[in-house]
């Protein structure tokens, strides 16, 4: 691609981008728990006198994060499993997503929770098949304009430092289905004074330094994994929410603080300013008054009553609308018990049905995933089946009932997958097929010890059970 058309694409490109860092940026923040109200502007006292309204804290409640770890950790903490219908090329599948296949699942899932996607590069350098999570800020997607919405492209962009001049560059790699590209300006410098080709490959055949080459691959080497149908994070139903809840919380705090139980009421007090009354009370246990307007000084308390049922209330309401408007599980305490299999799911209802809604997203890009390794590898790839499973809190001795009377109705296998105890069902099948081998070979000495021929038995000649249950 020509330089001016490079320039074209990120100009037209980079303003909804930047909307789709901040908003990604926030949610990562949320994640974090570092919401709004640690930034929130300090409230100011009326007067620089007034002994109310000293304590600011800021205490922010980590939902956001709390949601998005059940999401990830119900749906992942077992991560799909994949069946093409070959063992060997099953087997070499599990090889290249590699160890770490089980926690790339778990960032896709915080990004695409955070950011409304999750992105994964695919690539050849040399050494084989890899694959990697991208950052979902990093990366501009260019679509086509029909039904299917097919990758055409994608620019990755990226701040970078150059040791050889200590200048920070931002760096523009855009990648089709035969070619990547790079780019890169300082950050000083305008897009159309400073963009120019980096060459920060190598050509194969010449070793000389390169600003393209050609990946082998057959389409843009991304996936998009989108976290729902509509395309929106898991913050954008709950950040009111949550700011309303950390306000309300730290303001509660921060009245503890202020009011301290007892405010003075002072008559004909001899001072000047207030703070000269505390050190006075502090210092001496008592203070100088003089006679007021009708001539009788004193002092008195104020009890200030906080409205906790109120604020109760607001939280507990606040609270509920949280989990109901995330989709999530609300861990509290007497919600537990014994329960039976068909009420702890009804408990886990909004979280299945939100994770079955990123499920029929992910599994899209997971078979894109797979398709791209046999593709590379040369493997047999007509039908993916995905296996997925659930985390959560289960009546194992129910399920481990299900199982036994299933049995003679569902294959073995099938009921080795659902089994509470069975983490792997085919090694699980294995394993059973081993130790009936075992059995059968222990037994095999003994199945002919009472069953010998006997040439003077007129009855019994050629061996076996004795006629008429009779003993010989």
């Amino acid at each position: 691609m020509e330089l001016e058309h490079v320039k074209k694409l990120i100009k037209r490109h980079m303003p909804a981008h930047k909307d789709f860092q901040l908003k990604a940026a926030t949610g990562e923040r949320y994640y974090r728990n570092k919401t709004d109200v640690l930034y929130a502007p300090r409230e100011e006292a009326e007067s620089d006198n007034a002994p109310l309204r000293n304590a600011d804290n800021r205490i922010p409640r980590n939902f956001h994060g709390l949601i998005v770890n059940q999401k990830a950790a119900y749906a992942f903490t077992a991560p799909p499993l994949f069946d093409v219908g070959n063992a060997a090329a099953n087997k070499r599948i599990t090889a290249l997503l590699g160890d770490e296949y089980g926690k790339n699942c778990m960032e896709l899932c915080v990004n695409a929770a955070n950011s409304s996607v999750g992105w994964i590069h695919y690539f050849d350098r040399g050494n084989g098949f890899e694959w990697a999570v991208v950052d979902s800020k990093d990366l501009i997607p260019i679509f086509d304009n029909g039904l299917k919405r097919r990758l055409l492209g994608a620019l990755r962009v990226r701040d970078e430092l150059d040791e050889s001049d200590g200048e920070r560059y931002a760096v523009y790699e855009y990648w089709n289905e035969r070619k990547c590209q790079a780019f890169r300006r300082r950050l000083a410098d305008t897009l159309d004074q400073g963009l120019m080709r980096y060459h920060m490959f190598t050509d194969p055949e010449s070793g000389e330094p390169a600003f393209e080459y050609e990946h082998g691959f057959e389409e843009t080497p991304f996936i998009p994994f989108w976290n729902n149908n509509i395309h929106t994070s898991d913050l954008d139903n709950i950040k009111p929410l949550i700011d309303v809840y950390d306000k309300v919380f730290s303001g509660f705090i921060n009245d503890l603080d202020d009011v301290q139980e007892l405010i003075f009421v002072l008559s004909g007090y001899g001072g000047t300013e207030l703070n000269g009354f505390l050190q006075d009370l502090k210092k001496y246990k008592a203070i100088k008054l003089d006679a007021d307007e009708d001539g009788h000084p004193g002092v008195s308390t104020l009890n200030i009553e906080i409205p906790i049922e109120a604020r109760n209330s607001v939280l507990e309401a606040t609270r509920k609308a949280i989990f109901e408007q995330g989709q999530g599980f609300d861990p509290q305490p007497e919600t537990f018990g014994n329960q039976s299999g068909v009420a702890l799911k009804f408990m886990y209802g909004l979280l299945e049905m939100k994770a079955g809604l990123m499920e029929i997203e992910f599994r899209i890009g997971f078979s894109k995933l797979v398709r791209a390794i046999c593709g590379h590898e040369g493997l047999p790839c007509e039908n993916i089946i995905q296996t997925w499973t659930r985390t959560g809190i289960q009546n194992d001795l129910e399920q481990a009932q299900i199982c036994r009377d299933s049995e003679g109705v569902v294959s073995r296998l099938t009921i080795l997958k659902n089994h509470p105890f069975v983490q792997d069902a085919e090694a699980e099948l294995k394993q059973l097929e081993k130790e009936e081998r075992e059995r059968q070979e222990k037994a095999d000495p003994y199945q002919g010890a009472f069953n010998h021929a006997n040439p003077d038995d007129p009855e019994n000649p050629k061996g076996g059970e004795p006629v008429n249950g009779e003993e010989t």
